[in-house]
């Protein structure tokens, strides 16, 4: 079985994964047009070309505009459905997903507009696709605590349609401390709690986000291997990482895919997972990650079985739910 195949057939989760992130431009032009949106590039071809980020703020930049297409239930629907086709293509059996509901709230879109599209994708994907999900709120960091609790205020009548809580967007100067009292509320609700740490911010973040926020993930995490005080932690206590190889590179985290540190996280013994995080713009959707990430850095069979299992041991699913994946990924292993 060849490379590619094998990673097909790995039953996976992806636990970071934006949905806004997953907006092709071909889909972001179409709805521009269904819902007469004016967006600030002429053409699919101009668009793909302005995905020359410097850094995370130049990738949010592009990121928010093309955000403005997205109106209408249907709208979120819509991408959900693409995002889960391309799923099942990459051998995901459950999926995490990231929504950003300030970045439509404050443009006038109602927060239930956003959550019906995509809870109905979910259930489509579920019905038609054989793929289990969860919808995770991420709140953005560069906005204040104040406007946080106001959209946790609004999600409080949808928090059985909630799985769990996130912290994105502009990490720089935005240290989770800022947010500690809005988890804390969201931890008495009895939500899941993850945040982004340690990407562009350094490794404080990310003690932070265990002890102030506590959180029970770290998406992304790369720089926790600056403290080696910090990786002892993280290997002791197996906090899961979402670790997201391609984005990385393109946001110029790492200058190239071979000087990734994941292989050294695996060997360090650190819960490491694979994601795309935001895949139509930054090159690849999970399947490619684990390819070029195995490529690139001479990742074994072995490593790339234990990444699949990482991330399915660290989703917010049952055990009873896990245990078939388990089950299929041992038996792939062992073929």
């Amino acid at each position: 079985m060849d490379l590619k195949a094998f990673i097909r057939r790995l039953p996976k989760a992806e636990l970071h994964l934006h949905i806004e992130g997953s907006l092709e431009p071909e889909m972001m032009f179409a709805m521009a047009r269904r819902n007469g949106v004016a967006l600030p590039y002429a053409s699919v071809e101009e668009t793909r070309a302005a995905y020359a980020f410097q850094d995370l703020q130049s990738f949010l930049d592009i990121y928010y505009a093309g955000a403005a297409a997205l109106l209408h239930e249907q709208d979120f629907h819509d991408l959900a459905m693409a995002y889960f086709r391309r799923a099942q293509a990459d051998g995901i059996v459950h999926a995490e997903l990231f929504f950003d509901p300030q970045t439509h709230t404050v443009r006038g879109v109602p927060f239930e507009t956003v959550l019906d599209g995509l809870e109905r994708a979910c259930r489509q994907a579920r019905e038609e696709l054989g793929i289990s999900s969860r919808l995770i709120l991420c709140f953005l960091r560069h906005l204040s605590e104040a406007e946080a609790f106001a959209t946790l205020e609004q999600a409080q009548p949808h928090r059985h349609r909630l799985h769990g809580v996130g912290l994105d967007s502009s990490e720089r100067g935005h240290p989770p401390a800022k947010f500690e009292r809005v988890f804390a509320c969201c931890k008495d609700l009895g939500l899941r709690r993850v945040a982004h740490a340690g990407e562009e911010g350094p490794p404080a973040y990310v003690w932070e986000a265990l002890d102030r926020l506590g959180i029970e993930r770290i998406d992304h995490g790369v720089r926790a291997m600056e403290d080696p005080a910090l990786v002892g932690r993280l290997v002791r206590e197996q906090v899961p990482l979402t670790v997201c190889p391609l984005s990385n590179v393109k946001l110029r985290v790492f200058p190239e895919l071979a000087r990734h540190n994941l292989k050294e996280m695996l060997r360090r013994g650190l819960c490491v997972t694979l994601n795309s995080d935001d895949p139509a713009y930054f090159g690849g959707y999970l399947g490619q990650n684990f390819l070029e990430s195995a490529l690139a850095l001479e990742l074994s069979r072995g490593d790339l079985v234990s990444l699949a299992r990482n991330s399915l041991l660290a989703s917010f699913t049952t055990p009873a739910e896990r245990a078939p994946w388990l089950a299929e990924l041992d038996a792939v292993a062992g073929a």
